[in-house]
């Protein structure tokens, strides 16, 4: 009996060396999915980027409506109306003026009169703009502005969502890794079990230790199950960031551990300073507001067009029945009181508030670069650390169960050491999300896309 429990002792050291490889995955007919499929599916299915690219698209359709106003605008209308009172037009005697040989006309006073009936007025009117054209090609130019803007923030959007799938992704990983640990010290507290059950009835061994021993796989299973929960809730929400069902099923692949592809810090910073979207939102932001002024100060100019108009009245008496014209109209407020010099000096401080809101985002983004950089560097040595007290645990085991074996050590000695090396895994696994996250948001602070 002995000789198996050293026998299961020693197998569990080889299952502990190789943990850091086999605890990455699980057996699962469900749909196998590596992290660049997940932040492809997210990118295409996530319904906040969905939003975020309608948002965009909107303003095609605001640039197609904008181009309409430089065309001539055409304009009806029509009134029906019933007279409550006759209307009557009175001309006195030689109102029209009197002539040699005619005499004065009308040669008497006349009345022409409409009873009270049904009126019609009908009134058509096409103006094409002139000096308009320059405010809306500036309004144009402005409204384009406004799109890139919305591409950036479209951008903006894609890269929370990479960073989300990729720490979703590494936090399934690490407690998909911790559950198949948790899993393989139930099975070596069942065979411990088994065998000090054995050794209590040879009276080979105290009744504490099979009550230590059951007592260490019920808490080993209590921890099993919490980790499938917390599995099963990881897995839900990625589905929900990945814009599907959340009871899909999946499976994940392991990513490597460590990777030396950082670049240095400078270059890290130029890079970020010209990738990244918040920076290039807020040079548009100081060109939308250069158009901003742009615009108000087009106001001063005269709005001078083309414009043709008819009038046509029914049934009523001696109007005219239909009247045209042609010709150029023009609108100017001469004297506003100072007011659009206010308001041009308005859109000159949001130049100056454009500006400033520029530096600051340049600024912001050298201190997230240099902090990630710095946090990045941090994780990954905390992750060399972790590792070796992870093979130090698995040698003190190793000697633990050889001392054991000669019956230099107790059963005690053998489970504390177990215990040792469930720390460290665990304290490994914490290690390796904490580096797999500030690699993610690393990467995120570059600008990257994908």
């Amino acid at each position: 009996m002995v000789t198996r429990m050293i026998l299961l002792i020693a197998l569990f050291i080889v299952l502990g060396g190789s943990r850091a490889a086999q605890c990455q995955q699980l057996v699962s007919s469900a749909e196998a999915l590596t992290l660049e499929q997940a932040v492809a599916l997210a990118l295409s299915e996530n319904r906040q980027v969905k939003s975020a690219a309608i948002e965009l698209e909107k303003y095609s359709d605001k640039l197609a409506a904008l181009r309409t106003r430089r065309l001539p605008e055409f304009k009806f209308s029509t009134t029906a109306s019933q007279l409550l009172t006759p209307m009557s037009y009175t001309f006195e005697k030689g109102a029209f003026g009197e002539y040699p040989g005619t005499g004065p006309i009308p040669d008497k006073t006349t009345e022409i009169s409409t009873p009270r009936r049904m009126t019609f007025y009908i009134a058509g009117e096409i103006n094409q703009p002139l000096s308009q054209l320059y405010r809306i090609k500036l309004n144009l130019k402005q409204l384009g502005v406004g799109r890139q803007i919305a591409e950036q923030q479209l951008r903006q959007q894609r890269q929370a969502i990479i960073n989300n799938v990729r720490r979703s992704y590494y936090a399934i990983l690490q407690t998909q890794s911790s559950l198949q640990a948790s899993e393989e010290s139930i099975r070596l507290y069942q065979e411990l079990d088994r065998v000090t059950g054995e050794y209590v009835v040879q009276q080979v061994a105290l009744k504490s230790d099979s009550l230590e021993v059951r007592t260490r796989l019920e808490k080993a299973r209590y921890d099993a199950q919490s980790l499938r929960d917390q599995l099963a809730s990881r897995k839900e929400q990625f589905n929900q960031l990945l814009g599907r069902d959340v009871q899909a099923g999946f499976s994940v692949h392991p990513v490597p551990a460590l990777s030396g592809d950082e670049t240095d810090l400078a270059t890290a910073r130029e890079h970020a300073l010209q990738q990244r979207p918040e920076i290039k939102e807020a040079q548009l932001k100081v060109k939308h507001a250069e158009y901003d002024r742009k615009i108000k100060k087009s106001e001063f100019i005269p709005e001078v067009g083309l414009a043709f108009s008819y009038v046509s009245p029914f049934n009523t008496n001696f109007v005219p029945k239909n009247v045209a014209s042609v010709g150029v109209s023009l609108s100017w407020e001469v004297f506003d009181w100072g007011r659009k010099k206010r308001e041009v000096a308005e859109k000159a401080r949001s130049i100056e508030q454009a500006d400033l809101a520029l530096r600051e985002a340049e600024n912001s983004v050298r201190i997230e670069v240099n902090a990630n950089f710095r946090k990045l560097q941090q994780a990954r040595q905390m992750l060399v650390i972790n590792r070796m007290s992870q093979e130090s645990s698995v040698e003190k085991l190793r000697v633990m169960s050889n001392r054991y074996k000669v019956q230099a050590a107790l059963l005690g000695d053998v489970l504390n050491a177990q215990t040792t090396l469930a720390e460290a895994d665990n304290q490994y696994q914490q290690a390796l999300l904490a580096f797999w996250a500030a690699r993610a948001d690393f990467e995120k602070s570059l600008g990257g896309d994908q």
